[in-house]
């Protein structure tokens, strides 16, 4: 068992400035007024600019849901029972949930990783088992994990990131699955933020009203419990973080610096991407954000980290089914970037 996260240190990978320069170029000299496309622009010239190609393509797309279950989740701030987690988990590998048809129809490879449910479960197709303990314990009362078990959990996450890479691919997801774990992610965005549970804490997977104001009287007293261990980002992820959260988190980190590009899903996804991003900055620059969660602290996170994403579909499942979701505007942008013809080619006369 690995326990060394020393690859943390490891620089994220430079991206081609050139190929920069000349992926906006291009999409200049296409026959359309220079910006017409909005945000697809965008999106083709640093998809073109992380690839080093002219000719960008997002085909091979690999899909990894982290599963794990929560401690916090003894404290009824979850609408559902813990045993959905490894329910859901099953469900993944039938092929019956949203993110299996998502993957199916993006002709993505999915793969499920069990870091940590409560119940253990028989050999399943699909899933990859990585369990770290039964759930993290209950961080209103310590932390949710020991430095081993956080350690663990981020190479679980290296460890997809190093085999997507190996399967050549060109974009990376991650989903999350885990009952109670919004809010595990929102005491982490409250803690990195320095913003208030009354502010970031929403109803996950359907709370009234009682109950979100429970749930963010447990993030306030949690916050309070652990206050002197919470200065660096790696401490409030082992005193409030999940194991998929933190899995997240090194799959993200250890796709930047393989040089691969990520699609960061929803709000516990974009926690994460907060967790690696305060870790090592430079994984922002390998990040595109799929959707805005109806969860109400995401938009807070998105400002924070100066994200901007690209659709607003009122979704707040997780999984990774709002980045899924996403892929085809991101594959039609290198689409057109790659197909358009130039106002030279065309014959089309260009501006004065």
């Amino acid at each position: 068992m690995n326990l060394s996260i020393d690859w943390l240190e490891k620089d994220t990978a430079i991206i081609n400035k050139d190929w920069l320069s000349y992926a906006r170029d291009r999409q200049n000299s296409l026959t359309k007024p220079p910006g017409s496309m909005g945000l697809l622009e965008n999106i083709a010239i640093r998809i073109s600019a992380l690839h080093g190609c002219a000719k960008p393509s997002l085909e091979q797309v690999q899909i990894v849901v982290f599963a794990a279950d929560h401690g916090i989740a003894e404290e009824n701030v979850s609408a559902f029972p813990q045993a959905v987690t490894v329910e859901m988990v099953k469900n993944f590998s039938r092929g019956g949930a949203a993110i299996s048809v998502l993957a199916k129809q993006l002709h993505a490879d999915l793969e499920v990783v069990n870091v940590g449910t409560v119940s253990e479960h028989e050999s399943l197709l699909g899933v990859i088992d990585q369990r770290i303990a039964a759930g993290t314990a209950n961080f209103s009362k310590q932390a949710a994990m020991s430095q081993s078990q956080l350690a663990e959990a981020l190479n679980a996450g290296r460890d997809a990131a190093i085999r997507a890479r190996r399967a050549s691919a060109d974009l990376f997801i991650g989903g999350d699955m885990g009952i109670a774990n919004t809010t595990s992610a929102s005491a982490i965005a409250c803690a990195l933020l320095n913003e208030s549970p009354e502010k970031l804490a929403g109803p996950g997977t359907g709370l009234d009203e009682h109950g979100v104001s429970h749930k963010v009287q447990v993030i306030a007293d949690s916050l309070r419990l652990h206050q002197t261990n919470l200065s660096r980002p790696l401490d409030v992820l082992q005193h409030l973080g999940g194991f998929e959260i933190a899995a997240l988190t090194g799959a993200y980190i250890a796709s930047a610096q393989s040089g691969m590009a990520i699609l960061v899903d929803g709000f516990i996804a974009s926690v994460a991407a907060l967790v690696a991003i305060k870790i090592k900055p430079g994984v922002k620059e390998w990040m595109f954000f799929s959707h805005a969660s109806a969860e109400p602290g995401h938009k807070t996170i998105m400002q924070a980290i100066n994200a901007r994403p690209m659709l607003d579909l009122n979704m707040r499942l997780g999984e990774g089914s709002g980045a899924a979701v996403a892929v085809p505007i991101m594959r039609m942008a290198c689409a057109l970037h790659t197909g358009m013809a130039t106002f030279e080619q065309a014959g089309v006369s260009n501006k004065d």
